[in-house]
C-alpha cells in the first residue's frame, strides 16, 4: 500500500512574484538610505562651516579686546595684535585665514576697516567687519575694540 501524502509549499511562480517584491522593496530601502545619507553629509558640512565661522568670530572678540594696539597691513593683508607682552598676526588669504598657526577655512569677499567710525585702507583700526563668500548663506562678522584709557591717551 502506498500512500502519497502532498506537503503543502508555494509553486515556483508564485516564489518568483514573492522574490521580485522583495527586490523592488530592498532597492526602493537602498535608494531612500542614499538619499538619507547624501541629507547628512550636507548638513555636517553645513554645520562644520558654521562651527569654523563662530570659531574665527570668538578668536577676533578675544583678540580686539585683549590687546592694546591692532594694525591692519594692506599689502600684506595683515592683521596686527600687539600688547606689551605678546602679539597675534592674523593672515587673510583668498581660501582661509591663518592665526599664528591656527588656520580658518574661510573665504573673505571684502574686509572693512574702520577707526573710530571712519572707514580705513591701513593702519591702526578699532573695528573690522569681514564678509564671508561660499557659505550657504553670505554671512559678515563686527568686530570692535571697546576704547580703554590706554588709547585715548595715544
Amino acid at each position: 500500500m502506498h500512500i502519497d501524502k502532498k506537503i503543502p509549499s508555494m509553486t515556483i511562480n508564485e516564489m518568483l512574484v514573492v522574490i521580485i517584491i522583495s527586490t523592488i522593496v530592498v532597492g526602493m530601502a537602498f535608494s531612500v538610505l542614499r538619499m538619507v545619507q547624501q541629507h547628512m553629509w550636507s548638513i555636517e558640512k553645513y554645520i562644520s562651516k558654521n562651527r569654523t565661522i563662530t570659531s574665527l568670530e570668538q578668536s577676533l572678540w578675544i583678540d580686539f579686546n585683549r590687546y592694546s594696539s591692532i594694525n591692519y597691513n594692506s599689502e600684506k593683508s595683515t592683521l596686527f595684535f600687539k600688547s606689551e607682552l605678546d602679539s597675534v598676526t592674523y593672515r587673510f588669504d583668498t581660501e582661509l585665514v591663518v592665526k599664528n598657526r591656527d588656520t580658518f577655512r574661510l573665504a573673505t569677499k571684502t574686509k572693512h576697516l574702520f577707526f573710530d567710525g571712519n572707514r580705513i585702507e591701513s593702519g591702526k583700526i578699532d573695528a573690522l567687519k569681514l564678509i564671508l563668500e561660499k557659505t550657504p548663506i553670505e554671512k559678515s562678522l563686527f568686530v570692535y575694540k571697546r576704547k580703554d584709557a590706554h588709547q585715548f591717551m595715544n
